[in-house]
């Protein structure tokens, strides 16, 4: 198993296209609730694509989120979360994030890109760590991310939160085509 992000040791073995595994990702987030008490919650509808590039500072990431799927833990505050007074998602059911640029340092990273939410784009960096890899029992290779970040998301009136996100991304060892 490596745990580095450097240009000599993970493009080597884990250069390539990576789907992210849905049963193993999820962004979740951290908001205030009146500026005064942390409420946690995850959107667990997630689809992403990683693709590791030879110089990894060239890798990119593509994210949408199904915004439907916020889980909150409350079944009101998350109707209200999906309501025009948040997140429209009648209107805007998928937040994006797009990266643009990487910076590495052993298995940390710092990956700047566009995350558009309710339609506004705005830029937004993330710090992000590469926990390890491994092949499951199924021959199938795994590449384990997380990412985190603090955002001002705009959807209503000065709400902040922090947002993490980890994920599991997979492609078959016993094929030579990249899972995308």
């Amino acid at each position: 198993m490596t745990n580095t992000l450097t240009p000599d040791r993970l493009p080597a073995t884990h250069a390539g296209a990576w789907k992210v595994d849905p049963g193993h990702a999820e962004v979740g987030f951290v908001g205030r609730h009146f500026g005064l008490t942390k409420i946690r919650g995850r959107f667990v509808a997630v689809d992403a694509a990683v693709v590791i590039a030879s110089d990894v500072e060239q890798s990119s990431v593509e994210v949408v989120i199904d915004m439907a799927s916020v889980n909150s833990g409350d079944i009101a505050r998350d109707d209200h979360l999906r309501s025009a007074d948040f997140f429209d998602v009648a209107v805007h059911p998928r937040a994006t994030y797009r990266s643009s640029s990487l910076a590495v340092d052993g298995d940390r990273g710092r990956m700047t890109g566009d995350l558009t939410i309710k339609g506004v784009t705005r830029p937004v960096t993330l710090d992000i760590e590469l926990l390890g890899t491994a092949t499951d029992p199924w021959g199938n290779e795994r590449l384990v991310l997380s990412a985190r970040g603090r955002i001002k998301t705009g959807v209503s009136r000065g709400t902040s939160c922090s947002r993490r996100a980890g994920c599991w991304c997979r492609r078959r060892s016993h094929s030579r085509s990249r899972s995308s």
